[in-house]
């Protein structure tokens, strides 16, 4: 906490604008706020709590696996392959007149050749690549809104406003990206049906399992491409005072708040993960139940609705409730993959979506539960043996995972430069980390002089950044100082310890758990013998009714 005392009774140090026309020097006490809402993100637990969802999630997947083998064991799907799955007529009407010899069941069937495989992939992977480029255009769309907004807000009349000028600028980006997303999430839905129907899967599962990975991509980067932007870009590239970098040579590139960039990283994702998680519950029974009252209304206006006459049977009310999506559960399993990935892959920004992530499933329970049982007809079964493709990206999340929160940890948050400061410059290297005034002095030691008669903005005297550079009356005036290379090479280091670490541990308790509980394979063992068993006697039968047979055969060819 001794960052945000420091910054809360820095009542003196001046820092430089923000922006270049209507920003104004303040004082750096005025982000005392900011700086003690970022304590409770930014603190020496955050790297233990992002190791635990870490090996939370390996251990999550490993005991799917269990429970995975004993579901097929339980439907008697553990024989049961892919191969017996039946061709699409889409497939068939197709390649009907290209035909091959299947190798397991040894019957001609039709058959894509490999060029035409090829070409429709690739004309597939182009189509995915120009809807992800579509999505980081939108990013770049509000990247520049926040760079004109910021400039706005600054001179705005309201008092409010005016000073709390980064917080509107990033609250109203949020929106805006949020509404884009909702937007381009309804055009990727048509483009993956699209782009799925023109590769020609063979069968059902490759159909569902190519449509669901399309989704995944598409939605993952709407969803957290400008999460990431925030995260490793946003302030990376402004420059310093008097000398920024611009974008078209026009607008000057957004800085972080003096506190920090954890803070803009927590209301981004805050605000997306409510909103959407809100968005989805409407759409799913909030959407359909209105649609079912109005439907209902105009029948009753038109003479059409006789319920209170005319008693109808229990399957003709069952076949008037909505019809089943045409891809099933594949938007249920998207929307619980989405919200795995927003507990791990930021959670050491924020904290709080494992929270938000289990409030929002004890009512998404209750509300799949009604829909299903009174909104929806009862869907078709189909045999599967897993859950496709979904655990494969679910994997794939974890190993993200553990990626982007070593850099969040490394780059956005201040860990790692309190770290170094502790250690190497504070006032009491000797003394070790766990006083609290190992860290007194550290805010100061983080802020860079800047003159201000540079600006040209009618300013004198000196003001404060974040970064780590020469003073101005120095021999190599804003040149990176050693401390800054320091800091530099231990979030370096940090990122390989972490990464390492935390990739070991998760391999060593993936092994320690078998994917198949003890009992279940005394079972399938027990169940084995059996069968051998009862072969080796109906064989046994067998052997002594053809000694019989032949026996009397002998006895009567004797004579």
């Amino acid at each position: 906490m001794a960052k945000g005392k420091e910054i809360c009774e820095a009542n003196e140090t001046i820092m430089c604008p923000m922006c270049e026309r209507n920003c104004t020097l303040q004082k750096l006490n005025e982000s005392c706020i900011y700086a003690k809402v970022t304590h409770l993100f930014d603190n020496g637990g955050t790297v233990f709590f992002a190791i635990f969802m870490a090996i939370w999630a390996t251990v999550f997947l490993e005991f799917w696996k269990r429970r995975r083998a004993v579901l097929t064991y339980d439907w008697d799907l553990i024989d049961w392959e892919d191969e017996e799955e039946e061709l699409r007529p889409q497939f068939e009407a197709k390649y009907s007149q290209v035909e091959r010899v299947n190798p397991i069941t040894g019957k001609p069937e039709p058959f894509q050749p490999f060029p035409d495989k090829l070409s429709r992939l690739m004309v597939s992977v182009s189509g995915i690549f120009f809807m992800i480029s579509l999505v980081l255009t939108a990013v770049f769309a509000v990247v520049v809104y926040r760079l004109v907004a910021m400039e706005q807000f600054a001179s705005f009349k309201w008092y409010f406003i005016k000073k709390y000028w980064q917080f509107a600028t990033s609250g109203t980006g949020v929106c805006i990206n949020f509404m884009i997303i909702m937007s381009l999430n309804v055009v990727y839905e048509k483009v993956a049906y699209l782009l799925t129907d023109l590769e020609h899967p063979r069968t059902e599962s490759e159909w569902e399992n190519s449509f669901a990975l399309k989704m995944f991509l598409f939605q993952f980067v709407n969803l957290n491409s400008s999460i990431f932007y925030i995260a490793f870009f946003l302030g990376r590239f402004a420059g310093r005072p008097g000398k920024y970098n611009k974008l078209f040579n026009r607008w000057r590139l957004e800085e972080c708040h003096p506190s920090g960039c954890l803070i803009d990283l927590c209301l981004q994702m805050g605000v997306i993960m409510v909103l959407k998680q809100m968005w989805n519950n409407f759409m799913e029974l909030g959407y359909p139940l209105l649609q079912n009252w109005w439907s209902r209304r105009k029948m009753k206006r038109g003479g059409q609705l006789m319920e209170h006459k005319i008693s109808l049977p229990q399957w003709e009310k069952d076949w008037n409730l909505q019809p089943m999506n045409l891809h099933g559960l594949m938007d249920e399993y998207l929307e619980m993959v989405l919200q795995f990935g927003f507990t791990t892959i930021f959670v050491a920004a924020f904290p709080l979506a494992p929270l938000l992530a289990l409030l929002n499933n004890i009512i998404e329970i209750r509300l799949d539960a009604y829909k299903f049982v009174t909104q929806w007809r009862r869907p078709m079964p189909a045999r599967a043996t897993d859950i496709g493709i979904w655990y494969g990206i679910l994997e794939g999340i974890g190993v993200l995972a553990v990626i982007t929160n070593a850099f969040v940890i490394a780059i956005t948050s201040d860990y790692i430069p309190r770290f170094v400061y502790a250690y190497k410059y504070g006032p009491c290297t000797d003394q070790g980390y766990r006083q609290e005034k190992c860290l007194k002095g550290y805010v100061n030691s983080s802020l860079s002089v800047f003159d201000l008669s540079e600006l040209g903005m009618g300013y004198s005297g000196y003001c404060r950044y974040r970064d780590y550079r020469a003073p101005p009356w120095s021999s190599t005036p804003y040149e990176f100082t050693l401390q800054f290379w320091h800091v530099l090479a231990a979030r370096l280091a940090f990122i390989i310890v972490f990464e390492h670490l935390v990739f070991g541990i998760k391999s060593f308790i993936a092994y320690l758990i078998p994917d198949m509980p003890k009992d279940l394979c005394d079972r399938m063992r027990r169940e084995k013998y059996l069968v051998q068993e009862m072969m080796y006697e109906a064989e046994l039968e067998h052997l002594q009714r053809e000694r019989k047979k032949n026996g009397k055969q002998y006895h009567h060819e004797w004579p």
